[in-house]
């Protein structure tokens, strides 16, 4: 039976080619983007309330290119989808590729899609869960690594996992996705500005601890 578009083969096959596309020049990304690019993917974005705001959970993509790329390098647990195919049990399945555990049972939200720069596009659905981090562990994949250097590495498809608050999120997410973290905020009455003490002076109140990652 063949593997589909959808199935770990296949996206361990398809990170390698979106890796090199990054550094080909622009002509070279307009020549391969038809080809290579997914076009849309789908993503659940879990949320849990504390008592400083509310947290969603997000990802680190893993690999070289990403290493050490941190703000707007963030994304909501995802991956690509066929045409036809339902977006709300792709983005399940997804989750569980990127994460290492099932998507959890629950009332799912409907955040509608956003457009990423590169023109795909991505459905999300928010879950309320206190999903425990002791149970990352996602999916590898398998590249040439150093280029031309003949050696197969294999890398985690997301290296990190954390829960972080909304105003965190909105710096971390790739910025093509804030457009569904802005619809859950809406959702929770809450904003994705950061708190104003309304205080000056040299010795302003230090903020409780968070137990999250950031």
């Amino acid at each position: 039976m063949g593997s589909s578009p959808t199935s770990p083969t296949n996206k361990k096959q398809a990170l390698p080619r979106l890796f090199f596309i990054l550094f080909l020049g622009p002509a070279g990304r307009a020549g391969c983007y038809n080809k290579t690019m997914p076009k849309q993917s789908a993503g659940i974005l879990l949320f849990r309330r504390s008592p400083g705001g509310a947290e969603v959970l997000i990802v680190h993509p893993g690999g070289p290119f990403w290493a050490k790329k941190d703000t707007g390098a963030w994304s909501i647990p995802k991956g690509e989808f066929e045409e036809g195919e339902d977006a709300e049990t792709a983005a399940k399945r997804e989750f569980e590729e990127e994460i290492g555990a099932p998507a959890p049972e629950g009332v799912y939200l409907n955040l509608g899609q956003a457009k990423q720069r590169s023109g795909k596009i991505v459905y999300g659905f928010a879950c309320e869960n206190d999903f425990n981090l002791e149970q990352f562990k996602s999916n590898m994949f398998t590249m040439e690594w150093p280029p031309k250097s003949g050696v197969q590495q294999e890398f985690p498809e997301c290296d990190r996992a954390a829960w972080v608050t909304l105003t965190v999120a909105k710096k971390k997410l790739v910025s093509g996705q804030v457009p569904l973290l802005e619809t859950l905020a809406k959702e929770l009455g809450e904003s994705l500005d950061p708190p104003t003490s309304g205080k000056t002076g040299k010795n302003p109140p230090v903020p409780p601890a968070q137990a999250s990652l950031f």
